[in-house]
């Protein structure tokens, strides 16, 4: 080992800083050319805003940390996309605040689960996941079926989307209470599920 470096290793707040500088250059490396690039910014064909239930039951999917087991990327392999379908595509995400992107997966890759299965399906499994996947690991959501979504919440949020650049027009956020009264969380999440993929996987 040179001098230099033991002498790197030895003093904690030099090697604290050229840490930060590696990770920064790092970072604008990978980072700054998306910045510049009209195809992570334009979205697909097929994609717009989330619905007022479908935005809501995203934000449950969100808060509840599915993306923490259930990625939304497809990568380019072919064992990827023989299981899941087409690879994922920046255009897909662009509504996607945060983006669901990642490769850890204690489930399947939901990037393409719109229209897999029924909407029965998906409401018994939410509820107990091994009534339907009798080894499936997943805890279940029974709570979902009791709890009302909030239409105020979710038309602030669209208008605070709005604001960001995603074209909601003034009468898709004005009537987004009426859009979701009476709906509970388990009606939004499955709304929001049967949502994802239509545009990559034809169906």
């Amino acid at each position: 080992m040179s001098e230099s470096h033991k002498k790197l290793e030895k003093n904690i707040s030099l090697m604290a800083i050229i840490i930060v500088l590696v990770v920064l250059v790092g970072g604008a490396v990978e980072i700054l050319p998306l910045v510049f690039q009209d195809i992570v910014r334009t979205p697909i064909k097929g994609i717009v805003p989330y619905p007022a239930l479908q935005l809501a039951g995203r934000d449950v999917y969100v808060r509840e940390g599915c993306y923490l087991c259930h990625s939304q990327m497809i990568r380019p392999f072919r064992s990827e996309t023989a299981r899941y379908g087409p690879y994922s595509v920046a255009g897909e995400s662009v509504y996607d605040r945060p983006f669901q992107w990642g490769s850890k997966r204690t489930g399947p890759d939901l990037a393409r689960v719109g229209g897999r299965y029924s909407d029965d399906w998906h409401r018994i499994h939410l509820t107990n996941p091994r009534d339907v996947v009798p080894e499936s690991n997943m805890p279940g959501f029974p709570w979902f079926k009791d709890n009302l979504v909030d239409g105020e919440l979710v038309q602030k949020k669209m208008r605070r989307l709005q604001a960001f650049g995603d074209p909601y027009t003034d009468e898709q956020v004005d009537s987004a209470p009426a859009d979701v009264e009476g709906k509970t969380e388990m009606d939004a999440v499955i709304a929001y599920l049967q949502a994802l993929g239509h545009a990559r996987s034809g169906r």
